[in-house]
């Protein structure tokens, strides 16, 4: 096998795999399968780094901040199936994590679309946080928002499968997921796909979770929008309070069906406007918005 100088671990060429067109079915994917079972220790490599965006992205957020995260190809619809899940799964408010995907039309790919980068960057500024997703490194619309995020004053995190990517010196978190070669050379929504889900998931779960948008474990700020939703939030509400389900339900009905507004009118016994006023005040954060109530209604005057 001849061996050819790359840009990225992830681009290099796999020697495990180069007599997979000659295998038979099975085998092929216990190839796939064998490379792709070596992505979860290599994201746990990067943990310490991981913990470092989430407690920057965390404070943006309680600070009244955005998140944008940018990317194109695979990284940016990942990066975009994750924030169009927050509002229905945690109630975060519109706009305040939003995803920028590089148009892709099947013939003009606007990954090397510097130009359009460079205005999605222009949308964060101080208090914000920019995260630029690339599986290279050097995407150059993820890099161009990426720096030009910076210079605003924005907070930065890039996401990459390339430890030693330039990019990577100039922001303040470099997560890199050293995921190496894929099963198929170049194919990056395979090994470096995966591994930028399990960071975009445990990005935006932990986030979730210390800026106090979940109970215990329970998703009682899911959106409840229909009949499935609104019995589960009434579940979760009813699993966290003790309260019979059908005084949760109620509960949730009177407040609009957003759980995190029953679950504090229940455990602080005010009606439903005070405990949204009281989410408000805590950037959404529930158990200071409980130790809010509490503390108020125990010191009227305080």
């Amino acid at each position: 096998m001849t061996s050819v100088r790359v840009d990225s671990p992830t681009e290099g060429r796999n020697p495990t795999t180069t007599d997979i067109d000659r295998l038979p079915t099975a085998d092929v994917l216990r190839l796939v399968l064998a490379e792709d079972a070596t992505v979860p220790a290599a994201v746990a490599s990067a943990l310490p780094e991981l913990a470092r965006a989430v407690d920057l992205v965390v404070g943006v957020l309680r600070s009244g901040g955005r998140v944008h995260v940018v990317g194109a190809g695979t990284s940016g619809r990942l990066a975009a199936l994750d924030a169009d899940e927050l509002r229905p799964t945690y109630g975060l408010e519109p706009g305040r994590w939003t995803a920028h995907v590089a148009a892709f039309d099947g013939a003009v790919d606007g990954e090397d679309d510097t130009a359009t980068g460079t205005e999605v960057g222009a949308l964060a500024g101080p208090g914000d946080v920019l995260v630029g997703v690339t599986a290279s490194g050097r995407t150059p619309y993820a890099v161009a928002a990426v720096r030009t995020a910076a210079a605003r004053g924005a907070a930065t995190v890039l996401v990459s499968g390339n430890p030693a990517a330039a990019a990577g010196s100039e922001v303040d978190v470099h997560v890199a997921v050293h995921t190496g070669p894929e099963a198929v050379t170049g194919s990056t929504r395979m090994k470096a796909g995966t591994a930028q889900k399990l960071v975009l998931n445990a990005l935006c779960t932990a986030t979730m979770v210390r800026c106090g948008r979940i109970w215990s474990n329970l998703m009682v700020g899911a959106v409840a929008t229909n009949g499935k939703l609104r019995a589960r939030v009434a579940a979760a509400v009813a699993e966290a309070t003790g309260e019979d389900p059908q005084v949760c339900t109620a509960a949730v009905q009177d407040a609009g069906g957003d759980g995190r507004v029953a679950l504090l009118s229940l455990l602080a016994g005010v009606p439903a406007a005070t405990a949204r006023e009281a989410l408000a005040v805590t950037a959404g954060h529930l158990r200071d918005a409980l130790s809010l109530l509490t503390g108020h209604r125990s010191n009227p005057n305080g």
